[in-house]
């Protein structure tokens, strides 16, 4: 079991692909279609359709996350710490916490 409780390991990435390429199909879809029915309900309606490429967008990008092995925030900093240092440039003194 991983730590979300769900029996899957590792291969979470791929549910997030896989609601990532939903919503981007969804969105295209919504997009092509153009503007049916009331006019009065058009920014809602665009609204609809900007939200979903923006999760699209989201959703990618936690996968993208998820299968480089990123999953916590402490991850990711040891990440930008070894790019900075492998860059040469000194590391930032850490903020202490009071």
């Amino acid at each position: 079991m991983d730590k979300f409780g769900g029996g899957f390991g590792d291969r979470t990435h791929w549910w997030w692909a896989l609601a990532s390429g939903a919503q981007l199909g969804w969105g295209i879809c919504s997009f092509m279609k153009g503007c049916a029915g009331d006019s009065h309900l058009m920014p809602f309606k665009a609204f609809a359709v900007a939200s979903l490429f923006v999760g699209a967008g989201a959703s990618a990008s936690v996968a993208g996350l998820q299968a480089s092995g990123i999953h916590k925030v402490e991850d990711l900093l040891e990440v930008g710490a070894s790019i900075r240092t492998s860059l040469g440039i000194p590391s930032r003194p850490q903020a202490q916490n009071k």
